[in-house]
């Protein structure tokens, strides 16, 4: 078994998880406010780093970055002029945290205007009248984060097989997902909207072309344990009755896609590999399914210092 794959049962750091997720949303929502917009909402997201999370540099003030270290458990505030600033991530309430950021971007000389409303949660709380003190599990968080980096290193080799347009893997601080998107290149039908907590206009935008979708849960919205997601969109007919793999993964009738067990790839004797064959399996369900022109889309798994050869017309 790999050592790599952390155990991160998600009921005994549900709350700390809850917590981490409302601290990404705080920052998420500075980003979202000073970066111009992107195709899909990429401009909002954050990556898997070294350390933990980033957002990379958000064009405000000298420029600024803001890094989640989940290894010291510190908020690292940087500038390109040289100012930098710390806060620390522990128990504490969101307003607390969103009070001390908002001193933190202004220190580094930014702007601490932003929307202070939760995306994508139930019965969301603002930000400033949040007073619940949260717990912080620290050894939860940073097994949460090595998971990240297991599973991101997977996400990037299975981006490669794919010479059409898709995405970052980026992690959405909104519905906490790390995630991957390939895209056929067609439009898609309007989406009806009504996620809670995110304007239409912004889903509509988001899944405006037909897509096949995989991510990564440490657990909720519908799943009450960590677990990886296949979806399309639009659900061709007959995508449910795909033959998908590993053993143990299984269409969710009410979620409207595939999920994996975290725990199914990290016992496995090989777990990038499990992993690896679900997101290929249920990639080549939407596709078959959704009428893909396959042909033209994919290309071989890339592989350090070999170009990708040319498709052949």
């Amino acid at each position: 078994m790999s050592t790599i794959w952390p155990e991160i049962p998600f009921e005994a750091w549900r709350e700390s998880c809850s917590a981490l997720h409302l601290y990404c949303q705080v920052v998420g929502k500075y980003r979202l406010a000073r970066t111009p917009w992107v195709n899909h909402s990429w401009h909002a997201t954050f990556y898997v780093n070294a350390r933990g999370l980033t957002t990379s540099l958000v064009p405000d003030g000298s420029g600024i970055e803001i890094v989640f270290d989940l290894c010291r458990h510190v908020l690292i505030g940087e500038a390109a002029d040289g100012c930098r600033a710390e806060m620390p991530l522990g128990r504490m309430s969101v307003a607390e945290f969103h009070t001390r950021f908002c001193e933190l971007i202004g220190h580094l000389g930014g702007i601490p205007e932003f929307d202070g409303r939760p995306s994508e949660v139930p019965n969301p709380i603002p930000f400033r009248d949040d007073r619940q003190i949260r717990p912080y599990d620290a050894d939860a968080v940073t097994r949460f984060f090595r998971a990240l980096v297991a599973i991101n290193g997977v996400f990037h080799r299975f981006r490669t097989g794919f010479t059409g347009k898709v995405s970052p893997v980026h992690l959405f601080w909104g519905s906490f997902d790390l995630a991957v998107t390939r895209f056929s290149g067609r439009p898609a039908p309007l989406h009806p909207g009504g996620v809670p907590g995110l304007p239409d206009v912004v889903t509509r935008e988001a899944y405006s072309d037909e897509v096949s979708s995989a991510g990564f849960w440490p657990g909720g919205g519908g799943a009450e344990f960590a677990a990886f997601y296949s979806y399309a969109y639009p659900t061709p007919n007959g995508f449910a009755d795909g033959q998908v793999m590993p053993e143990g993964a299984y269409f969710d009738n009410k979620l409207g896609e595939y999920l994996l067990p975290y725990d199914l790839v990290r016992k496995s004797s090989e777990p990038e590999e499990t992993l690896m064959a679900f997101l290929q399996s249920t990639y080549r369900a939407a596709a078959d399914t959704g009428s893909w022109d396959r042909a033209a889309l994919e290309c071989p798994i890339g592989s350090p210092l070999r170009p990708r050869p040319l498709n052949k017309r």
